[in-house]
């Protein structure tokens, strides 16, 4: 029977691609991939390639975006990351706590979504 492996590819759809480009870069640190599909921006992110594309639904209709669904990023310290956004003015979801996971908080991006990030451990 054929199944699921895992992520293999993680996107999300805004409304304006440049300024998602710079904000992923600028602001949160992540550097593009040598190519990217026409409409979409790569970031050259690991395991798992994390991408922003140009919309393919109304996205006013879609609020609030990502509703229901958890994206976690890996990191090397949540909570320094946590004090460079909150410095940068990025609106923070909640600040670092413990967890099963090691530490994390979540910032929201100025697209709608949530983001959650958190220290990788061994």
């Amino acid at each position: 029977m054929a199944h699921l492996i895992g992520p293999d590819f993680i996107g999300i759809q805004v409304a304006d691609l440049a300024a998602a480009r710079a904000f992923y870069t600028e602001v949160v640190g992540l550097t593009p991939a040598p190519q990217s599909p026409p409409g979409a921006v790569v970031f050259a992110t690991t395991p798992v390639p994390f991408a922003v594309r140009e919309p393919v639904v109304d996205l006013d209709a879609a609020r609030p975006l990502g509703h229901g669904v958890s994206l976690w990023f890996g990191c090397d310290d949540a909570d320094a990351l946590h004090d460079e956004l909150a410095a940068k003015g990025i609106s923070i979801a909640f600040p670092p706590k413990d967890s099963p996971f090691g530490r994390y908080f979540a910032f929201e991006d100025p697209f709608g979504y949530t983001i959650t990030a958190h220290t990788l451990v061994g």
